[in-house]
């Protein structure tokens, strides 16, 4: 499996960009900001993406979502984000952000697969109602639920910390040690080591 990470926008945001290496296929998390350099790399790991998956709907993760002229998935609870500027924050900033784009939405265990590789969608709502995580195998897209050596936000609206400890502690922190999570802020980590 192809992973190249970028750091994009004002907020660090990490995007990914995740392919097979058999067949080309792939797909794109997260693209928050800088779209050139993401199609920059995008070419250079030649990867054909065929849609994007958002890990929750803030600003931070979605803003570059219809520059790519793909479809999008994100969890039906947070499918609102694409297209409310006050349920994605940019509203805070006065940026009153919305995607146009063609959207479909995600539930908990569906699968999507690019090539060879599927990954299985894990909701995991407390950041965001519709914040959701991707694995595949030992690899873990936690989007801003769990980081290293932390979790995220829940001060936001739609947040909830009890919420968000419930699907880190019931879902995550259950699974095997070495599965190694790409956050969208901040290094990766594994699961082991997010337990301590």
């Amino acid at each position: 499996m192809i992973i190249e990470k970028i750091v994009v926008g004002e907020f660090q945001t990490n995007c990914y960009i995740v392919g097979c290496e058999k067949t080309g296929k792939g797909f794109i998390i997260d693209p928050g900001d800088e779209y050139k350099e993401i199609k920059e790399v995008i070419k250079k790991v030649g990867i054909e993406p065929s849609f994007i998956v958002n890990t929750h709907g803030h600003m931070d993760h979605i803003k570059d979502d219809e520059k790519f002229n793909l479809p999008v998935y994100i969890h039906s609870h947070d499918l609102e984000c694409l297209t409310d500027p006050e349920r994605n924050l940019s509203q805070l900033f006065g940026l009153f952000l919305t995607c146009k784009v063609q959207s479909f939405t995600v539930e908990e265990g569906d699968i999507l697969k690019a090539g060879e590789i599927s990954f299985q969608i894990i909701h995991t709502p407390g950041h965001t109602p519709g914040s959701i995580c991707l694995k595949c195998g030992d690899i873990l897209f936690t989007g801003d639920t769990l980081f290293c050596g932390g979790y995220g936000r829940t001060d936001l609206p739609g947040g909830s910390e009890e919420t968000l400890f419930k699907s880190i502690r019931n879902k995550l922190l259950l699974l095997p040690d070495e599965t190694l999570i790409y956050p969208g802020h901040g290094p990766s980590s594994i699961i082991r080591e997010e337990r301590i």
